[in-house]
């Protein structure tokens, strides 16, 4: 089996019996890595202090008066927001079960950074025996935000940092470690050029054709599937839909802020304009394999700019079932 997303850290975790992942001193070591937290030069002997002993013990208890006495205000921010990070992780069995108490908690003040981050990690193991890079691709999706365009006629969705030109400043620092190179060319995914993803898959830079009846529609549903399996336990099938009419959403998700909108919307009974239909990139029916729970629709759309940022967290909190206690 190909590996990929080698920047999300999963080598440097371990797995309990039924899969989850645990938090290892390695890899909470790679936040000690990042930009924010690695003390310049100029950084005040506390700080040094600080970061020299979580690197020999990264789960040593850090006080609030240990921050409180950094000189620099903007680093006492960063130390503050990553040790209350790491103290939630650590609080939890797994990283999944880390990430679901942080939604089920309405976030509360952590970064996107780091529910990205945690997305990111989780999905490489929820994917773990896919072969699939259509479905990985799509799944880049659930953590980093996409720019679509039109292209020959195609919806085409690509990742808004490497489009921008931003990429040079990686969210992992394991991509610098592993030397993986920046500003890479980006390339519609296809079926003849689809191996080569396996290699490109820390790059992002691989674009993802999302015209309603093409393959990348159903690769996303796929990836909702795995997603909503790993996470809830519970086996959903996902079928992209090519069209709204007579579709009774007496239950629905919007998974991002724009399908939100659209679904309420509709719920309301509200006239939708041109404008926001070109809007909307993908409608899903979404049905329970083993219950016969009524089926939820599921809403994908773009912002008036033309991006594309979808919440996973809405799936996790929408739909009418709960984490297993294992998982809590």
């Amino acid at each position: 089996m190909n590996d990929f997303w080698l920047s999300c850290g999963h080598h440097l975790t371990d797995r309990d019996a039924k899969g989850g992942l645990l938090v290892t001193d390695e890899y909470l070591k790679v936040y000690l890595a990042r930009l924010e937290l690695a003390p310049p030069p100029e950084a005040c002997a506390v700080e040094r202090r600080l970061h020299k002993a979580l690197l020999a013990d990264p789960r040593r208890p850090v006080g609030t008066d240990e921050i409180a006495a950094i000189a620099d205000a903007d680093a006492r921010e960063n130390w503050q927001q990553m040790v209350a990070f790491r103290d939630h992780l650590l609080r939890h069995k797994t990283l999944e079960a880390a990430y679901l108490d942080l939604i089920l908690r309405k976030v509360g003040n952590t970064p996107p950074l780091f529910l990205n981050q945690l997305v990111h990690v989780i999905l490489r193991n929820a994917l773990d025996d896919c072969g699939d890079p259509f479905v990985i691709r799509a799944a880049e999706l659930f953590f980093r935000p996409q720019r679509m365009t039109t292209h020959d006629e195609a919806l085409i969705a690509a990742d808004e940092e490497i489009i921008a030109g931003t990429g040079a400043a990686p969210l992992s620092p394991l991509v610098s470690m592993l030397g993986i190179p920046a500003g890479a060319q980006i390339d519609i995914l296809t079926d003849d050029n689809a191996p080569s993803y396996w290699d490109r898959s820390d790059l992002f830079d691989m674009a993802l054709d999302l015209t309603v009846g093409r393959r990348g529609l159903a690769a996303l549903g796929e990836a909702i599937e795995r997603w909503v399996q790993h996470l809830l336990a519970v086996d959903v099938a996902v079928e992209p839909l090519s069209e709204m009419r007579d579709v009774l959403l007496s239950w629905y998700i919007g998974l991002d802020a724009e399908g939100t909108r659209i679904g309420d919307a509709l719920w309301h009974g509200e006239d939708i304009d041109g404008k926001t239909q070109r809007r909307a990139v993908g409608l899903f029916r979404l049905t329970f394999c083993n219950s016969e729970e009524d089926a939820v629709y599921l809403i994908l759309a773009m912002t008036a700019d033309k991006m594309l940022r979808v919440k996973p967290q809405n799936l996790l909190v929408g739909l009418p079932v709960r984490p297993p206690a294992a998982l809590r």
